[in-house]
């Protein structure tokens, strides 16, 4: 019982922070780069990508026993595909302006490799308690870099958090003003590989090591 316990905590927390499928495998960094300028929208998208990419390891987790292997990958795609399009449509029908604010990006979580790695690598060849936890780690860790990202992003670049303003006005009234640098997209990227440098180096990983 406690092995399995183990094994079960350790399918979430090894892709939750030590092996970080941004920080670590430099995967769904286009993502990171496109919708964090606000919380909200990568509040949003991490949502999004923790019930996809937890879905389907479930699914594929479920069905791994009878999926023909010559056909695995295009029924994986086809899993994914429709919780993508069930996550789309939900947020067209009940959150319209955040849906908006996403534009492709939710559609775009298809061609995103962590899931597929994940569906392929895991959840085809592990049981479906392993998978969901598989599943919900690498949606956690992601998840957790945009926030992150989009935290810096929009306390300095807009001097909001979550929409709401947080820098007093008397800053302003004494030359304070926000960095319109941190909109851009190169921001992103200059904060996730400091992001990335930090994670490395706290848990011992270096080039060398790769």
């Amino acid at each position: 019982m406690k092995l399995t316990r183990t094994k079960t905590f350790k399918a979430f927390a090894e892709p939750a922070w030590t092996n970080n499928p941004i920080n670590m495998q430099m995967l769904g960094i286009c993502s990171a780069l496109a919708v964090t300028i606000q919380l909200k929208t990568a509040f949003v998208m991490t949502l999004a990508m923790i019930f996809v990419i937890t879905g389907s390891s479930l699914i594929i987790s479920i069905m791994r026993k009878i999926i023909p292997g010559n056909i695995r990958i295009i029924v994986e795609l086809g899993v994914i595909a429709s919780l993508v399009i069930l996550t789309d449509e939900f947020l067209r029908a009940y959150y319209f302006e955040i849906s908006r604010l996403l534009s492709v990006f939710v559609g775009l979580i298809i061609t995103n490799c962590i899931i597929l790695g994940r569906t392929e690598g895991f959840a085809m060849s592990n049981p479906p308690h392993l998978a969901v936890m598989d599943g919900l780690g690498n949606g956690a860790g992601y998840g957790s870099v945009l926030l992150s990202v989009a935290f810096l992003r929009e306390l300095f670049g807009s001097g909001k958090v979550f929409g709401v303003d947080v820098i007093p006005a008397s800053f302003y009234d004494a030359g304070y003003e926000n960095m319109g640098f941190m909109l851009l997209a190169p921001a992103a990227f200059i904060i996730i590989g400091l992001m990335a440098w930090l994670q490395k180096y706290l848990t011992g990983v270096d080039g060398k090591d790769r």
